[in-house]
């Protein structure tokens, strides 16, 4: 399985800042060597492909460094060369794992999920919506490569424990993509967007009950499948629900977020829907524990690569 990375380019941060800068490196490392997986560096997203989603004036801003103090505080991170570089990075990667998945079934960006940055502006540590902008360019691929053909629909599983506002926002009213969030009610960003389907779940939610609320969105989610199928999903796999989150305030096991993987994927590949991950958040008390458990993501997709090619794509 291909998993696509941009780590080589780190953010210059002042020291305490809380973004886990490092994880995107051990990730990659834990991963390197694994049986199956191919590590293959991003390439950057060009003005042209940006400008998909995001609007001419913020960035401008972007890649201009004309962003003010205020729009860099919204972000979370100072302006530099070296933020744009890696944000455009991070975009390709999730561009090519969505490319890959539609020819093998699964691939993955070793970062990711941007969600929280919308048209207009970044948020969260998100700078631009990689999954956003990689959805409009898949659509306006395969609308070229088919002209006559039906448009490729996607769906968005956000399981990162903060909702996908930006990702809402930016597909507000859009039947071509339907999104879907599994968050912490009460936490970031605290005023929401709306999802085609939002499961807000409350502080201290464990396995039991968020599994069996995962259950229920993905019932919904295939039944739209069902009444007009997707092309692609563009999976966020968040490791923020995890118990020893700093910020998610959930108290999901381990072992419920690898259940968690696997239920998506395994209803994605049994339905014949290619999936593109991102790893989203995680910003764990113990850094290697967040490390782990997205390794673990990694290997519950590169098992169900190897399931879509041993049935015979």
């Amino acid at each position: 399985m291909k998993a696509f990375y941009s780590d080589h380019h780190t953010l210059p941060l002042p020291p305490g800042h809380t973004f886990p800068r490092s994880k995107y490196r051990l990730l990659r490392q834990r991963v390197e060597g694994a049986d199956d997986v191919e590590l293959v560096a991003a390439e950057a997203a060009s003005d042209a492909v940006l400008a998909l989603v995001h609007s001419e004036h913020y960035l401008d801003a972007v890649t201009g460094g004309t962003l003010t103090a205020a729009e860099q505080r919204a972000i979370g991170f100072p302006w530099s060369e070296a933020m744009v570089e890696r944000s455009r990075r991070s975009v390709g990667a999730t561009i090519e794992a969505a490319r890959t998945a539609l020819a093998e079934g699964v691939a993955a960006n070793l970062a990711g999920g941007t969600h929280h940055a919308s048209a207009s502006r970044g948020s969260g540590y998100c700078v631009f919506n990689d999954v956003a902008v990689a959805a409009r360019l898949l659509q306006r691929e395969a609308a070229v490569a088919v002209p006559a053909g039906m448009p490729l629909r996607a769906a968005v599983i956000d399981l990162d424990v903060h909702q996908g506002d930006g990702t809402a926002a930016i597909f507000a009213g859009d039947a071509s993509v339907f999104t879907l969030s599994l968050h912490g009610e009460r936490n970031f960003p605290f005023r929401k967007a709306t999802s085609d389907l939002d499961v807000p779940l409350p502080d201290g939610c464990a396995d039991a009950e968020y599994l069996d609320a995962l259950d229920a969105a993905l019932a919904a989610l295939w039944r739209e499948h069902a009444s007009a199928p997707f092309g692609i999903v563009f999976y966020l796999a968040g490791a923020d629900a995890h118990e020893g989150d700093r910020l998610g305030r959930l108290k999901v096991s381990a072992a419920g977020l690898l259940e968690r993987d696997r239920a998506v994927l395994d209803a994605a590949r049994m339905r014949g829907v290619p999936v593109a991950l991102s790893m989203a958040g995680g910003y764990g008390h113990d850094l290697d524990v967040t490390v782990s458990v997205q390794a673990a993501t990694i290997a519950a997709a590169t098992d169900s690569w190897r399931r879509w090619k041993n049935a015979g794509r």
